[in-house]
């Protein structure tokens, strides 16, 4: 005589008209996530959701695409408060003389947790559930993400240029690395190492960071030639691009993180493909830069992983992964002369999946497959700005904008609900971040 096995319980199933869950590719329609104890448990037809499970919670978002939390592959967080303070600049120029400055003046503890805030309330009403950050005060980075919910990497600064943060690179490593400690059991944070640049960053400390990346198993984040000037200048100095000389370092790896890599020189990319390297493209930035355009197809064909990223508000002025999809595409359309280069369910994969290997959490997050955490976004497409919608992964990349999220979940924890942040407050956030504007103009 069979034994008819009573549903199971779980915390939370979640219904949706489409589901992308990345791995495998595709869109399901109809389908149904299930979830217990903050991981993903089973995808499912939605029809057969009664029979097996028997949740504490049911969300039925009958016009929605349910799909993985996107990945921010590089931000500088904190930069929020100083979105726009100086526009239509050339790189070298933006940071040298309106940059680093007012962070001379201004970087502190307070102005880290603040921007911090303000930028994970912008990034979860977005659908971005995981940040790659880089920027002073790590510690008080750490304690903003804790109080939001969102799930992140926190690059531990390292420069050879002296700052209110630390006075040389041994003084960044002390102090990051302490930030490591206080934080390391934290359950929605990782940390790597993140000397700034190959042009403020010398051989010797680069030897300390490898030293201590292979001491601690920390991955190794860095800007990289995001400008032609960048490179030609090492290559006109020392014969090599900056990436060679940081893989003679012992720099690069399958856990080194190129972000930009907007101008690879001769081999550059052979050698990222060889070392199992990693590229972080930011579309909006390098066009608000005038840094120019990565070869990303080229990447992609040589099997590099690509993740996308926003860079910081004050190069960006947005922290949204879904213009980042759109502009990434576009972009590689017109770079190649191609139009089906980049196709979207590519940029997809970028966001998400492309952006946790990148972290090195792929294991944990970036696609909605059972055993790994329930980070996951729930995007409406009943808006008449989205109809029709005759492929719903088209649709995310070259239709859809962040104020059509309307739900993020992380580890099942619903962070936004129907459009409202749950554990923020976006208007005392905003009175915050007018404060801080006062004081820097």
């Amino acid at each position: 005589m069979d034994v008819v096995k009573p549903p199971r319980a779980v915390d939370l199933v979640i219904h949706a008209r489409y589901v992308v869950p990345v791995e495998p590719g595709g869109a399901l329609e109809r389908h149904a996530l299930v979830i217990d104890r903050g991981r993903i448990v089973a995808l499912v037809p939605s029809a057969a959701v009664a029979q097996a499970f028997a949740p504490r919670e049911m969300v039925d978002l009958r016009t929605h695409v349910l799909m993985p939390g996107l990945v921010n592959a590089h931000a500088h967080s904190a930069m929020t408060l100083l979105r726009g303070v100086a526009d239509d600049q050339p790189l070298k120029t933006w940071l040298e003389q309106h940059i680093w400055p007012r962070e001379g003046r201004h970087v502190s503890a307070e102005f880290v947790r603040d921007g911090t805030l303000v930028a994970c309330a912008e990034m979860l009403a977005g659908g971005i559930t995981c940040c790659n950050d880089m920027y002073f005060y790590p510690d008080a980075a750490a304690r903003a993400y804790e109080e939001t919910g969102l799930r992140a990497m926190l690059g531990l600064p390292v420069l050879d240029l002296p700052t209110a943060y630390a006075s040389d690179a041994d003084g960044y490593l002390r102090a990051g690395l302490a930030a490591r400690d206080a934080y390391k059991g934290s359950p929605r944070l990782a940390f790597s190492l993140a000397p700034h640049a190959p042009y403020t960053v010398g051989d010797a400390s680069f030897a300390k960071v490898v030293t201590f990346a292979q001491e601690l198993d920390l991955p190794i984040q860095t800007h990289l030639q995001e400008t032609r000037s960048e490179r030609d200048d090492a290559l006109r100095d020392t014969g090599a691009t900056p990436l060679a000389r940081l893989d003679r370092l012992g720099v690069t790896g399958p856990s080194f993180v190129a972000i930009h890599a907007v101008h690879p020189g001769r081999g550059d990319i052979e050698l990222l493909a060889r070392q199992a390297s990693h590229v972080v493209h930011c579309p909006a930035s390098n066009m608000k830069l005038a840094s120019g355009i990565a070869p990303v197809v080229e990447y992609l064909d040589a099997g590099i992983n690509v993740a996308l990223g926003t860079d910081g508000a004050a190069s960006n002025n947005r922290l949204d992964l879904f213009g980042e999809m759109r502009l990434a595409s576009l972009l590689a359309k017109v770079a190649s002369g191609d139009a089906a280069a980049l196709p979207a369910a590519a940029v997809v994969r970028m966001a998400t999946l492309g952006g946790a290997r990148a972290v090195g959490l792929d294991a944990r997050i970036g696609s909605l497959v059972p055993g790994k955490q329930a980070d996951a976004i729930a995007i409406d497409l009943a808006h008449p700005a989205l109809a029709p919608c005759y492929d719903p992964i088209s649709h995310l990349v070259h239709a859809v904008g962040r104020e059509h999220v309307t739900d993020v979940w992380i580890d099942g924890e619903r962070l936004v609900a129907e459009r409202r942040l749950t554990r923020l407050d976006a208007a005392a956030l905003t009175t915050r971040a007018d404060a801080w504007r006062a004081r820097i103009a």
